[in-house]
């Protein structure tokens, strides 16, 4: 009577085995890392280039614009490589202070910030921009695609035929040349001085 017992309780044992086994396989299963994270894909951001007088306001105004992500000091649509403030000083580059702005087309449009750059400054002025005089503070949009310059014309011809001014636009829209980073002086200039604009007085949303 012994041995059956004892075998009975063996395959008892055994099957109470097996069950652990099965309940630590399905634990160690549970406890296992998942599969690798989903990995966030970054926005496809897109350049714009505008000059609308001096860098320093225009810079101020386009780095508050949600979905800005950048705004930059520079030189472009001169004749010469590496210029300085000097030397556009001097007018005889033929280049524009300008802003290269990086912007994510996901959160805002191009004609968005086409259109602020029409509301921001004074586009009917020739080579100057309020105080300022020379050709560095021309009107000038620089355009990074065929799409750029036909959103850029026609929000031009749309203000003519409105006659929102009363005096023609004068603002160039040309193809987007070399960008030359001004010196870092000029970066964040009225941020880091705690000043506002003289010129570029009005924001692209209320300030709070």
């Amino acid at each position: 009577m012994i041995r059956p017992a004892m075998n009975k309780l063996l395959t008892v044992l055994r099957s109470g085995l097996a069950v652990c086994a099965g309940g630590a396989a399905l634990l160690a299963a549970d406890a296992a890392p998942s599969s690798s994270p989903t990995m966030t894909t970054p926005p496809k951001l897109e350049k714009a280039t505008f000059g609308a007088g001096c860098f320093w306001g225009v810079e101020y105004q386009y780095a508050k614009i949600p979905g800005v992500h950048s705004a930059v000091c520079g030189y472009a649509g001169g004749k010469t490589e590496h210029p300085t403030y000097e030397e556009i000083c001097a007018k005889g580059t033929g280049h524009a202070e300008v802003i290269e702005v990086t912007f994510d087309p996901a959160k805002v449009s191009y004609r968005t910030l086409v259109e602020y750059f029409f509301k921001m400054h004074d586009p009917t002025q020739v080579n100057r921009q309020g105080p300022d005089i020379g050709d560095q503070y021309r009107s000038v949009i620089f355009t990074h695609t065929p799409e750029q310059k036909k959103t850029a014309d026609d929000v031009k011809i749309g203000l003519t035929l409105a006659k929102v001014f009363a005096r023609p636009i004068a603002t160039q829209v040309e193809p987007a040349p070399k960008f030359w980073k001004a010196e870092e002086y000029h970066q964040k200039y009225y941020q880091l001085r705690g000043k506002k604009p003289y010129c570029h007085l009005v924001p692209f949303a209320e300030e709070k």
